[in-house]
């Protein structure tokens, strides 16, 4: 055989093996994008799309109300004076009007917590977010910390969701994992780590002791990390971890929410 044609055989062969071996890694490319365009669509479903800036507009509440039924969030979350609005603005959307009771210290007077969550769920709201008296916790005073969430689960309707706030950043984990055990006791649907107005919010560490009290309990409840959630590969971290400790397909909009404003954007951008 002439030294052309064995080489020319060679090349052959090594640009059929390139080219076998670029065919297999646009293959790998493309399920990964699948992977991750599927997942960010997931989680796109699984927001709770937030607004509890302090100089929040009508305009802004409006754009957000507009963005969650474009893209199909899970709720809106806004102040109890925006509540109206957004279920007018979503009338006819699946997405969920939530609202914040005793928010963000937590140190609210019963009376007044309970005004508020009335009217919000006069309203239209049909998710309430209440922060713990996360201070009054701390310090030991279990009995008021108890009557005041069992006072505002006791208004809220079913097919009404109470989600209750820890503000587990202000929380050490032996008090986190008393406090979800406390929520989740009292009726509990979703346990909330974080107001997202201190300096810790949400941390995996608190999210997997919320959870491991979740797994113990013989009714199903849901956990809704928040603060501080702002990308793609947050928000893949917090579903693994639910997967870890609840098994797959366990994180449903009936099971898993994320409080968060920009996430969205993060989200859409893997779509």
């Amino acid at each position: 055989m002439p030294l052309w044609a064995a080489d020319r055989g060679s090349l052959r062969v090594r640009a059929e093996e390139a080219e076998m071996t670029r065919t297999a890694s646009l293959r790998d490319d493309e399920v990964l994008m699948k992977t991750s365009a599927g997942t960010a669509r997931h989680a796109i479903s699984l927001i709770d799309l937030t607004d509890l800036s302090d100089d929040r507009t009508s305009s802004g509440i409006d754009a957000l109300c507009k963005r969650a039924a474009e893209y199909g969030t899970a709720a809106v979350c806004v102040w109890p004076e925006y509540v109206a609005r957004c279920v007018d603005l979503l009338d006819g959307a699946d997405v969920g009007v939530a609202t914040v009771i005793n928010f963000p210290k937590g140190n609210q007077q019963i009376g007044v917590v309970l005004d508020q969550t009335l009217t919000a769920l006069s309203d239209g709201a049909n998710e309430i977010d209440v922060v713990l008296p996360y201070k009054m916790f701390r310090n030991g005073d279990v009995k008021p910390t108890a009557s005041l969430i069992e006072a505002v689960g006791d208004i809220i309707a079913p097919p009404g969701v109470l989600k209750v706030i820890l503000e587990t950043g202000e929380l050490d984990n032996e008090a986190i994992r008393s406090a979800a055990e406390l929520a989740v006791g009292l009726g509990a649907d979703f346990i909330k780590t974080s107001t997202g107005k201190t300096d810790v919010s949400a941390t995996l560490g608190a999210a997997r002791i919320i959870l491991e009290v979740i797994a113990a309990t013989d009714r199903a409840v849901g956990i809704k990390p928040s603060g501080g959630i702002r990308s793609f590969d947050d928000a893949v971290g917090y579903l693994n971890l639910a997967e870890e400790v609840m098994g797959p397909d366990w994180a449903t909009r009936s099971t898993f929410r994320f409080g968060a404003s920009g996430l969205l954007d993060a989200l859409l951008a893997e779509v």
